[in-house]
């Protein structure tokens, strides 16, 4: 049984907070709920209660292993395009632009704070009020803007101060019309009452209460589709892990209806056959190989989503039929004859429990419910998670995410927690990882800090630290690409842990400014 507990997350603040909780007897489900409360204060961009995600659980005392799924929901009710409030932002991340929506109309049904109190109920061990305590502290005292922090409200600045309500609150204090620059200071009082009071009234106050009525008002005279009847109607779902094969592991991961964990179940089957070990790392051989199982996966994914959400469960789980999946693995098997807000939360505890949390909140909607300083996710104006188009949604379905918080369970004992943000780039950036340690026999934090490439849109991505010469041979097959000079953002946060039979080891995603912390 390990001695050791661990942590790795996106911040600094959100690891202290989860590890002071394992110093005050609580459980690694108990630090992984107050790293996320921290988070919605220290990476607000990142994390919201207003947002979504899911949490791997694997209790040590019963070998169970669980998903709770709180990811968004579409609400029960359209509204004609023209009276939606929902408008175009571009983010630029160097190498490449994305559009994304803002916009009440862009809000899909929350499901964070329920997902919190039903990990709570079911695996917690301490108070609630002492889980977000060190959250609601921070919120009132202020919190200092990070280089990272400040790089991230860069990206979405337009979503943060061209509206009043969210510019009071996060435009910078020095320079007029610019968001919060680096050794700001920023406190969120409404946000602290709001968690004091969740945690005496519990998550009814969120679906029944005062701020479902506080957002349904909002919705209904801004231009939002969201009802309190669809916050009534919100529920947290147990789904058992999608668990797949890897040569000497076992990977376990989130399933469908969401998308990632099958992805990338999908891609380490066609690497399996491929003897990728057998490559050198950063190799043209190894990229090539790498870049046409993203290919095909993208493929894939495309193929599963084409018959429409209410059918992408089905068309999900039909990926892994050895069938397909011969399909698949021949196209990539005949090429290698050539020879935005998302944050994630592992923790570990002495006992030998282990959580893995995905967290998003979209890049939020641009505005604040009224009181509450609270921001609501913008999941509905995302292209990746609407891929039949926006506003082609069906009524009261659970969306489909890219999210994939994994554990990999290895023949020596150890068990690998990863996870990313980075919306379409997560499923390659866990993959990428998964193969670094297994294959590769990397420590975590060669692991992570490694560079990547990603594939979408007949489009190859490739970060910096490739030796040249092999980057050349890999565009000869794919002419289509761009380039970093360095480590990217873009690649998302796979924020990892390793536990072992009597070690544990971490790393944070220096991507994303990650934090791994070790505790006795």
């Amino acid at each position: 049984m390990a001695t050791l507990a661990a942590i790795t997350a996106g911040h600094e603040l959100t690891a202290q907070a989860a590890e002071a909780i394992l110093h005050d007897g609580g459980n690694a489900f108990d630090a992984t709920l107050g790293g996320f409360f921290m988070a919605c204060v220290a990476e607000p961009v990142l994390a919201s209660l207003g947002g979504g995600g899911f949490l791997l659980a694997h209790a040590a005392d019963t070998g169970d292993t669980t998903v709770f799924d709180f990811f968004t929901q579409t609400p029960g009710r359209k509204r004609p395009v023209a009276e939606l409030d929902f408008e175009p932002v571009m983010v630029d991340f160097g190498s490449t632009t994305q559009e994304f929506h803002m916009g009440l109309g862009a809000i899909a049904v929350p499901g964070c704070v329920r997902g919190m109190f039903a990990v709570h109920r079911s695996l917690g061990s301490m108070p609630m009020r002492e889980i977000v305590r060190p959250a609601l502290d921070a919120a009132r005292a202020g919190i200092t803007v990070s280089a990272l922090q400040a790089h991230v409200f860069s990206l979405v600045a337009p979503i943060y101060i061209t509206r009043p309500a969210p510019r009071a609150l996060f435009a910078s204090c020095h320079n007029s019309g610019c968001i919060s620059q680096v050794g700001e200071v920023l406190r969120f009082n409404d946000l602290a009452d709001t968690l004091e009071v969740i945690t005496i009234e519990g998550d009814d106050l969120f679906y029944c209460g005062e701020i479902a009525q506080l957002i349904h008002a909002q919705c209904e005279q801004g231009g939002g589709c969201i009802t309190r009847d669809d916050l009534m109607r919100y529920e947290v779902f147990r789904r058992r892990p999608l668990t797949v094969g890897y040569r000497h592991t076992r990977l376990l991961t989130n399933p469908p209806p969401a998308s990632g964990g099958c992805l990338v179940a999908f891609a380490l089957k066609l690497v399996e056959s491929l003897e990728l070990h057998r490559s050198e790392f950063g190799s043209a051989d190894h990229l090539s190989m790498l870049a046409e199982v993203m290919k095909q996966t993208n493929a894939a994914r495309i193929e599963a989503v084409q018959e429409g959400d209410s059918e992408l469960a089905s068309g999900l789980h039909r990926l892994l039929n050895p069938d397909v999946m011969t399909i698949y693995r021949e196209q990539v098997q005949g090429r290698m004859g050539v020879g935005r807000g998302t944050t994630h939360i592992n923790v570990s505890d002495k006992h030998g429990n282990v959580a893995s949390m995905t967290v998003s909140n979209g890049e939020g909607c641009g505005e604040i419910v009224p009181g509450t300083g609270l921001m609501l996710n913008n999941m509905l104006g995302e292209e990746d998670l609407n891929p039949s188009g926006f506003h082609a949604w069906e009524l009261d379905q659970r969306m489909s995410s890219m999210m994939a918080p994994s554990m990999v369970a290895l023949e020596d004992g150890r068990l690998i927690a990863t996870g990313s943000g980075g919306s379409n780039r997560i499923r390659d950036a866990v993959l990428q990882v998964i193969l670094n340690i297994v294959d590769f026999e990397m420590h975590a934090e060669q692991a992570v800090s490694s560079p990547r490439i990603h594939f979408e849109n007949d489009v190859l991505y490739i970060e910096g630290g490739y030796e040249p010469s092999e980057i050349e041979t890999l565009l000869t097959e794919f002419p289509h690409f761009r380039e970093w000079d360095e480590l990217s953002f873009f690649f998302g946060g796979a924020h990892t842990l390793v536990r072992g039979p009597r070690s544990v080891e971490g790393a944070g995603d220096p991507r994303r400014g990650g934090v791994c912390r070790i505790s006795i």
